[in-house]
């Protein structure tokens, strides 16, 4: 049963998704530091409202394919994390979520990046097709480029690189 949702294409900024979070000592593991789990949960609701705002559809997540620690976060950091769609399959959606602190003088220092895949269940909780994707500028097309030489690798196929 295919969704009713519009497979209109669309573009990466009509769901790009950001989420701010000042840290409180209960965010903070036994380190000092923020605890992994509980940003890995945060990166997983942004990627996932990204998602749905491209898809328009619920979804559930496949994979984290890609997760990567860069720099810790301590009490009263704000955090920001921004998901975007990179790639689209027919029911699946490559979201990457940045993760920044930023600083009170405005300046943003990335500390994460992940790459989740996400598929929009139709109302019948079957995966169900999503709209294309819509790359504006340089930094999507390869995005979009990165997304399928990372598909390729979930998958196990070749990957065909383009010089």
């Amino acid at each position: 049963m295919i969704n009713s949702n519009n497979l209109t294409p669309r573009r990466v900024c009509e769901s790009k998704t950001e989420q701010i979070q000042i840290l409180m000592p209960e965010h903070i593991n036994g380190a000092g530091r923020l605890f992994g789990g509980r940003l890995v949960e945060w990166i997983d609701v942004v990627a996932a409202v990204t998602a749905r705002r491209h898809s328009r559809c619920n979804v559930t997540t496949v994979t984290i394919d890609h997760l990567e620690f860069k720099q810790p976060a301590f009490v009263n950091d704000t955090l920001v994390l921004i998901g975007q769609i990179t790639f689209t399959g027919r029911t699946s959606m490559e979201v990457r979520v940045d993760t920044f602190i930023e600083r009170l003088d405005g300046t943003k220092l990335h500390i994460n990046r992940a790459y989740l895949v996400m598929v929009a269940l139709g109302s019948d909780d079957k995966p169900t097709p999503v709209p294309p994707l819509v790359c504006e500028t340089e930094e999507e097309r390869a995005e979009f480029e990165a997304g399928k030489y990372r598909r390729a690798l979930r998958k196990g196929e070749p990957c065909k690189c383009e010089d």
